[in-house]
């Protein structure tokens, strides 16, 4: 018997990542399918690069920038009409390139006459040596005489820069391809700039983002939808996604969670949020959903929901009868069923080989363990819940998992996503993968602890760690113990030198 009737549909608002999905999503509509739900969900972030970056999408940038007074024309603006052909011409082939379905494109894009070059090309010139009369590759540093790939997916990324600087100026000043409006959220005081932005006449980018809020919930006819915001890079968008649904489906109900809310929204006593958002949810989703639809279903009343804001009496009033979350080993396997993995963009915007795995390739998302096992970074909240509360799974079930993803995906990347992987966690799942011989590629977030010796890090590279990545805050060991690290920097460049040698980069 499913745990609810309710049709739920999780939404990922534009801005979060563009090369493979946040895995929130996928996370909370695995939990829902393996109790029965009928769930579903859809990357808003995506469809609207896509639609904007588009020949169709084209044409429209270009009515924007010629409604423009000629003297209030930026340079990005002019260089942008001036080459719009070429633009119209060339944006579908280079998104189909960076989706993976033009390969042989990478020729044409690395030999510099194919895509117009806008101001964001101008810094290749850094790389020419002055003292090369010819004035060199610019990339040859980075790329060599064979990277073609590389070296043309680092173009296109430029290129779509350019253009993304277009409709910065030309439509929206607040778009950006990861921070879009976040000084609308990041440390603001109050909800007034938000409550402004959202009162204000939509611009193109808000209306495409209303037709495919509205798209998404006829394709699904959902009674429960999810918003999940990461960063304060997604709310606006996420509160742009609401308004449109309470406009067109008011008698859907709209539930706010995520990473943001999580950090930033614990003192929530706003009550205009409320007029987007029916809920808003603190920490793991999954038991607060639980409560919830059972509360939309008539089963449960209001003072039995669980990390739960929502408006009485015109009142903020926050709800959360203490009952036991569920156990990070019946969380069930994420899916990532619904999401157009084919269709991610694997830009390469930074060069350097640990930071270019944030934006390049697209990865299956997993968390090794529940919370942090240090809990005791004086910096960090080790009250926050998903710090807090460690728990681990077996490593036979997360091979499970991985085998199950693998499966749905076709895809054997795997980001860990744990704010600091357990390395006796890592170390059963390596063994377990190398005995199952379930081949991966990974990487993840370590601690630089004296447990993650030469040997365990030469285990982890053979089951299939390509690189570990680490926060070192300073390189003072008087600072880092007044900070309660638990390591020295001399440990850490141990920790580092003995993935290095063991094949994996790290940073």
């Amino acid at each position: 018997m499913p745990v609810s009737s309710l049709r739920v549909l999780s939404l990922i608002p534009p801005m979060t990542q563009l090369n493979t999905p946040y895995p929130s999503t996928a996370y909370l509509t695995g939990f829902l399918r393996s109790r029965g739900v009928a769930a579903f969900q859809e990357d808003l972030a995506l469809a609207l690069v896509l639609k904007l970056f588009s020949s169709e999408g084209m044409a429209t940038l270009r009515e924007h920038v010629r409604r423009i007074p000629m003297r209030q024309r930026t340079d990005c603006m002019m260089q942008f009409d001036i080459s719009y052909e070429r633009y119209a011409a060339t944006v579908d082939a280079v998104i189909g390139f960076l989706q993976g379905r033009d390969a042989t494109l990478s020729y044409r894009i690395a030999g510099r006459n194919y895509l117009p070059e806008g101001p964001r090309f101008a810094s290749l010139d850094v790389y020419v040596d002055p003292d090369d009369p010819d004035g060199g590759d610019p990339l040859a540093w980075a790329f060599g005489a064979l990277g073609t790939q590389d070296r043309a997916r680092h173009l296109a990324t430029l290129y779509l820069n350019d253009i993304a600087d277009v409709l910065r100026e030309a439509v929206d000043p607040r778009f950006e391809f990861v921070r879009y409006a976040e000084s609308l959220a990041l440390s603001q005081p109050t909800f007034e700039p938000l409550a402004k932005a959202l009162a204000a006449e939509p611009n193109w980018v808000d209306d495409t983002l209303a037709a495919l809020a509205r798209e998404a919930v006829e394709k699904h006819q959902p009674q429960l939808v999810l918003i999940s915001v990461p960063f304060p890079g997604a709310v606006y968008a996420a509160f742009r996604i609401a308004q449109t649904i309470k406009r067109h489906r008011p008698d859907i109900k709209i539930c706010l969670g995520g990473g943001y809310v999580n950090t930033e929204l614990r003192e929530l006593a706003e009550p205009r949020v409320f007029d987007y958002f029916d809920y808003v949810t603190l920490d793991d989703g999954e038991k607060p959903l639980l409560a919830l639809m059972e509360h939309l279903e008539g089963k449960r009343g209001v003072s039995r929901l669980a990390r739960t804001f929502l408006r009485q009496d015109g009142a903020v009033r926050y709800v959360n009868l203490q009952e036991a979350d569920v156990p990070f080993s019946e969380v069930g396997t994420p899916t990532w069923d619904g999401l157009p993995i084919d269709r991610y963009l694997s830009l390469l915007d930074m060069l350097n080989p640990m930071h270019r795995l944030w934006s390049d390739g697209r990865w299956n998302k997993l968390t090794i363990a529940h919370g942090c096992y240090w809990k005791k970074c004086s910096f960090c909240d080790v009250t926050l819940d998903y710090i807090s509360r460690y728990e681990t799974a077996s490593a036979e079930l997360l091979v499970d998992r991985i085998e199950a993803i693998i499966a749905e995906t076709g895809q054997t990347g795997f980001h860990f996503v744990d704010e600091a992987a357990p390395p006796k966690m890592l170390k059963a799942l390596a063994e377990e993968l190398l005995r199952r011989k379930v081949s991966i590629s990974w990487w993840g977030n370590i601690r630089f602890e004296k447990s993650f010796t030469p040997e365990l890090a030469q285990l982890l590279a053979e089951s299939g760690c390509i690189a570990i990545s680490g926060g070192l805050e300073v390189a003072s060991d008087r600072l880092l113990k007044l900070m309660k690290k638990g390591v020295s920097v001399e440990q850490v460049a141990r920790v580092t030198h003995g993935f290095a040698e063991a094949g994996a980069c790290s940073s």
